[in-house]
């Protein structure tokens, strides 16, 4: 379902100045308590395809912002620093913005977008209509970036693995959820959220799509996001709305189901201003430790215990790049 702003909703997105009463300094804090879940429908008017440079009125802080939407009553913006890639909501009352001119895509942020959208990944089959591990796989020469996987599951989140990541100076884990993973496991959902609050773990959002769609006896080239039927839009865009109307942020990473994508979906995520992560080593596939500075998967959702126990056996023997860094610095 396509999703449009009211001309009155866009005017307000655009307006100079702070409203009255608006306490710009107060960072936007979403009541989201442990322990519920709310729904997606809290986050209404969400405009997924924008890209605005905006200055703050008062300190002329700059930042890009490329969604709006009105939460609670609300209208807020999610922003994103061009150069750190980090991202955050801000009122949109406190904010001048305007349409992105040429120079953004000159920033550190925009490259990443564009090139990773533009990796087609390993080479495939001869005339396969699908691209395999296109995006980010690695992030230069140095440590590994470990990246989780929440696809739907029946089985409960392996606590005990990212337990064993606090241990190890709370080493940065990047989630890559999905709304159908969220919506029937509201108790894991709420304890990796109490486990970021608190400081035991440093957790990076990443989109995996809403429904991740998966048959065994479909080939890839209709299978995944690939299903005849889906809506894009959607698939993107209510993870967002699910994980805000929570209290949390999405980043600026999308990894594909499967790792299967095809150019339409690039140029889907283009449009979002998203950056596709792939993997340089899928552990339980592979069975090998990723190069210096490569992306590790693995899935903590239950259904890949292998590549649990073989992240633990190398991680003992020494065999993972380390540090562990943040995915944030792999672009």
């Amino acid at each position: 379902m396509k999703r449009f702003l009211t001309a009155l909703a866009i005017a307000a997105f655009s307006c100079s100045g702070a409203r009255a009463g608006v306490d710009c300094a107060a960072p936007v804090d979403i009541a989201a308590p442990l322990g519920e879940v709310k729904p997606l429908e809290r986050v209404t008017d969400y405009r997924l395809k924008m890209l605005e440079s905006c200055t703050r009125d008062a300190s002329k802080t700059s930042a890009l912002a490329i969604r709006a939407m009105v939460v609670d009553g609300e209208e807020l913006l999610l922003m994103v620093d061009p150069e750190s890639l980090q991202t955050r909501l801000e009122r949109a009352a406190c904010w001048t913005c305007r349409e992105a001119g040429p120079e953004a895509k000159d920033t550190r942020y925009l490259k990443a977008v564009e090139a990773f959208a533009a990796s087609k990944g390993k080479k495939l089959p001869k005339n396969a209509n699908y691209l395999e591990n296109a995006g980010l796989t690695h992030g230069g020469d140095k440590g590994a970036f470990v990246t989780g996987d929440l696809c739907p599951s029946r089985k409960p989140l392996d606590r005990a693995f990212l337990q064993k990541l606090e241990t190890q100076k709370h080493a940065p884990v990047s989630l890559s959820v999905t709304g159908a993973w969220v919506r029937h496991h509201h108790e894991d959902f709420t304890w990796l959220r109490r486990e970021k609050a608190e400081g035991r773990l440093n957790i990076l959002w990443v989109n995996h799509s809403f429904t991740h769609p998966f048959r065994p006896s479909l080939p890839y080239g209709e299978n995944f996001l690939l299903t005849p039927g889906l809506d894009p839009e959607d698939e993107i865009a209510d993870v967002e709305r699910l994980l805000i109307a929570n209290g949390e942020t999405p980043s600026v990473f999308f990894r594909y189901p499967g790792l299967i994508s095809d150019t339409a979906w690039a140029s889907r995520l283009r449009e979002a201003h998203l950056i596709p992560l792939g993997a340089d080593s899928w552990l339980a596939l592979t069975g090998k430790a990723p190069s210096p500075g490569g992306v590790i998967l693995v899935h903590p959702n239950g259904n890949e215990p292998a590549g649990l126990a073989l992240f633990d056996r190398l991680n003992q023997l020494g065999a993972l790049p380390k540090p562990f860094r943040p995915l944030m610095e792999a672009p």
